[in-house]
């Protein structure tokens, strides 16, 4: 009864505002799960966790010109959830900004602002470059990369499997190995890949914990990885940027993991002046993830209670395609 009241006031939240004219249904859940895992080596260990989360998508406009967007949480602690009012409240306002969006036309050495939303996908890229199985199989672009430089200077990657109440936090591994906070990235400097059991063996290494089981494989993954913030406010990222792309959407998967190259759809916000004007759809940024690591700078608005944490990115000399 809690959970179907919650993602009723969810989507009622959501077609109170002005625009929204539909939804596309909202949803709550509540579970618990855990693993126990005996090996052959001696290791005996259990652990278990909650999860709790609330979502809703809302349509706003009518006609060939609607308009989808949602708003979402999920966390361990109940506690720690938004409200499903909340959710739902933002929902809704997205989805009505983005009525009436405008194609802009194609464009070189264009800065994108990542939404904290696609953001966290973007940091996604780098932990399967910085996966120990990719770079034995070869199929990542930094596999050469170790001990280089890949983002500017002062800016750290961290993956901490032992943060309190962090999305991914686990006393061990899927191998039984404890893990303990690593800098994925330190000062802008690549310094450790992900790694298993049978990962660090194929590259000469140990390994750090980072084992996930699937059945009976193991392979490397990331814990509750950040990309630490920045000192400068989003606003003020967003000021700074004069002329831009802010996205908060990316459509299709173009990105080709063993180059680097980058290519999505996206939508969002133009930005002139500094200030966010008017809605933009139908385009796609392009460039690559070597270029783009190296290009970024982090506002301070992150949220660590995602398993993959980033605050809003701004990535310079990007390409639009448009019109």
């Amino acid at each position: 009864e809690a959970l179907t009241e919650a993602a009723l006031a969810a989507e009622g939240a959501a077609l109170s505002v002005a625009g929204v004219t539909n939804s596309s249904g909202a949803g709550a859940s509540a579970g618990m799960g855990g693993l126990v895992l005996v090996t052959s080596h001696g290791f005996s260990g259990s652990y278990m966790a909650t999860r709790f989360g609330c979502s809703v998508s809302a349509i706003a406009g009518e006609g060939t010109k609607m308009e989808r967007d949602y708003d979402f949480d999920s966390r361990l602690y109940f506690d720690e959830l938004r409200t499903a009012e909340d959710i739902g409240r933002v929902a809704g306002e997205r989805a009505a900004a983005r009525v009436n969006p405008r194609r802009v036309a194609t464009q070189k050495n264009v800065t994108v602002v990542f939404d904290p939303r696609v953001a966290r996908g973007f940091v996604g890229h780098l932990a399967g470059a910085i996966n120990g199985a990719s770079v034995a199989r070869k199929t990542s672009f930094l596999r050469d990369m170790m001990g280089k430089q890949i983002m500017k200077s002062g800016i750290a990657v961290t993956d901490d499997p032992l943060i309190v109440r962090g999305a991914s936090s686990r006393p061990f591994d899927g191998e039984g190995v404890s893990g303990s906070k690593l800098s994925m990235v330190e000062d802008g400097v690549l310094r450790h890949w992900f790694l298993s059991t049978s990962a660090a063996r194929e590259l000469g290494l140990e390994t750090n914990g980072r084992g996930v089981r699937g059945g009976p494989a193991v392979s490397p993954a990331s814990t509750n990885l950040a990309l630490e913030p920045g000192s400068i406010s989003r606003d003020d990222l967003i000021r700074g940027v004069g002329t831009g792309f802010y996205v908060t959407e990316l459509i299709g998967q173009g990105v080709n993991m063993v180059t680097g190259e980058y290519s999505r759809g996206a939508s969002g916000f133009w930005i002139e002046n500094g200030e966010i004007l008017y809605p933009v759809s139908e385009v796609t940024i392009a460039s690559n993830l070597k270029q783009m690591f190296m290009a970024l700078t982090p506002a301070d608005d992150i949220d660590r209670k995602f398993g993959i944490a980033a605050p809003t990115l701004a990535v310079e000399g990007m390409t639009i395609a448009g019109t």
